[in-house]
């Protein structure tokens, strides 16, 4: 880890004016791309975090409600 090039990041944007660095964080934060509904389902799938339901009964069947 080079925590040199770490502290003088921290140094130059603190020495920025507020209206710079409210620049930057937008600049560095705006773009920030958020995980897909099919990534999401596969992190889900692999994190077996929803094993537990293989076990659970059907209790509900395409008949049951009203179609959507």
């Amino acid at each position: 880890m080079n925590t040199q090039l770490i502290d003088t990041l921290v140094q130059i944007i603190r020495s920025l004016s507020a209206t710079e660095q409210a620049l930057l964080e937008k600049k560095l934060f705006s773009d920030v791309s958020y995980p897909s509904t099919l990534e999401l389902m596969q992190l889900a799938e692999k994190g077996r975090a929803f094993d537990f339901l293989h076990d659970e009964p059907d209790i509900y069947t395409a008949e049951d409600g009203e179609p959507v």
